[in-house]
């Protein structure tokens, strides 16, 4: 049978996409993709500058695209909610697509704006206050989406409701795996939730496999060690590119027959690399007692109750 790919995504003319850490890597070749399909694709992004390259390089790549610009700081909560109400009436009613892609990995400890550790408050808290802002959109007249982008790193991942902020020992791999177990979690639970209250959403995950990205970049830096970053760098050599790594993302994201709930990644051994299929999760990943609570406690931090109306 034949590979999923880019060729394989339908007419989005008249649909509407938010893309989070649009303008480089997994997020900007999703983008990338999405506008060359039809979608008006928004690009939510950190830095407005690079926002800016990153629509440009949209718009020369796909001449007559429509794409927009919005900031978000996922590490700011006040930031993710002046984004939800901007996006809302970018979208004047409608979301179809939300792709939580944007993240941050094996960072030395740092704290967001509101005092979260930063992986999990920008992988995880971050998007589960944007998605819930987001709900009244979402669904609001026509199916919708929410994909969010997982790692093959939640597998090492356990939900440590006694020290979600890493406060009694910090380790920054075993705090990624936690933020991206979140992900997966969360993914499900909002699956459920959305069933049971009959709304229009369907929620998937995938994640890129291995890709040459910029995320390993920023931990390396942040710790002073180039030589590691360097090392990084080199490693890309054995890695997919980034538009083959967000192939996962967009099946996820536009392929009819994918279903909520479903997880996609590279098909080849180790999920590293390889055309888009579904994807293995963790024993921990599927654990409804753990998604449910996880939830409860990202609405008690963040301070947003997803209404599903």
């Amino acid at each position: 049978m034949r590979a999923w790919s880019t060729d394989d995504i339908p007419d989005l003319t008249g649909t509407t996409a938010v893309v989070t850490g649009a303008n480089s890597g997994i997020g900007a070749a999703t983008t990338l993709a999405l506008a060359r399909a039809g979608a008006l694709t928004v690009l939510a992004c950190r830095s407005p500058e690079r926002g800016e390259r990153a629509m440009k390089r949209v718009r020369a790549a796909v001449p007559g695209a429509e794409v927009r610009l919005v900031p978000l700081d996922l590490a700011d909560l006040a930031s993710v909610r002046t984004a939800a109400d901007t996006l809302a009436r970018t979208v004047d009613g409608q979301l179809d697509l939300l792709v939580n892609n944007a993240g941050v990995m094996a960072l030395p400890l740092r704290l967001t704006a509101d005092g979260f550790e930063s992986q999990f408050g920008i992988d995880h808290l971050g998007h589960f206050a944007l998605t819930g802002l987001l709900l009244p959109v979402l669904g609001a007249s026509a199916p919708s989406r929410v994909v969010t982008v997982s790692s093959l790193a939640h597998r090492m991942g356990r939900i440590d409701f006694g020290d979600l902020q890493g406060e009694r020992g910090y380790r920054k791999w075993p705090a990624y795996g936690q933020a991206k177990l979140a992900n997966l979690l969360f993914t499900d639970e909002l699956e459920r939730r959305a069933r049971h209250s009959g709304r229009d959403i369907r929620a998937l995950a995938a994640h890129p496999g291995l890709s040459a990205t910029e995320l390993g970049q920023a931990g390396p830096l942040m710790a002073g060690r180039t030589w590691a970053a360097r090392l990084e760098r080199l490693t890309r050599l054995f890695t997919q590119t980034a538009s083959a790594g967000a192939l996962p993302v967009l099946r996820a994201a536009t392929d009819p027959a994918a279903r909520g709930g479903e997880y996609y990644g590279p098909r080849r051994p180790l999920e590293v690399r390889g055309a888009p299929g579904l994807a293995r999760r963790s024993a921990r990943a599927r654990d409804a007692r753990t998604a449910g609570a996880l939830w409860e406690e990202s609405a008690r931090l963040t301070g947003v109750t997803p209404d599903f109306g």
